[in-house]
């Protein structure tokens, strides 16, 4: 046992909860934008975008940095290189464009104000809560998914030399 086998449930602990910290806030910034009406008031509008930008920056961009960090640890420490491994990093690669929809929606409402119309919270929640359900169930059943079907000319050499040396097997 090495030294670092202690520390596992450690990292999966923090891998949880900076997760559960990022998909909370990835619900939450929509629907604090769908409040934004431009019935109300100028300091109403300028709290709810203060809030959400400080909220999708200093909390929700670091607590997604970190869950992939401490999830790619996870991966290389277990040594997890299996096929519904790599179906999770595709659905997290999706709860990534997420993130980034919300940070592009947080921003285009700032920059023009009054006249942006807030997009609903159901969409992107029911995104959200697609992309979470699959991650769940390919980590809690890590099924058996085979070989995924490439063409061949994916899977040999192309004769090309690489920048540096491949060590031989």
């Amino acid at each position: 046992m090495s030294w670092i086998e202690p520390l596992i449930p450690h990292i999966k602990t923090a891998h949880v909860g900076f997760l559960a910290i990022w998909v909370a806030g990835l619900v939450a910034l929509p629907r604090m934008l769908a409040r934004h009406d431009p019935a109300i008031g100028q300091s109403d509008f300028t709290r709810i975008r203060h809030a959400t930008h400080y909220g999708y920056v200093w909390a929700i961009t670091p607590a997604a940095v970190l869950a992939i960090a401490s999830g790619t640890t996870l991966i290389f420490l277990r040594e997890v290189f299996t096929g519904w491994m790599f179906a999770k990093l595709v659905l997290v690669g999706g709860l990534v464009a997420i993130h980034a929809w919300v940070g592009h929606t947080i921003v285009k409402v700032a920059e023009t104000e009054g006249t942006h119309e807030p997009p609903g919270p159901l969409l992107p929640t029911l995104a959200l809560v697609a992309v979470v359900v699959g991650i769940l169930t390919l980590v809690l059943a890590k099924p058996e998914l085979g070989e995924v079907a490439l063409p061949g000319w994916l899977l040999e050499p192309r004769g090309g030399q690489l920048p540096f040396d491949v060590p031989r097997r």
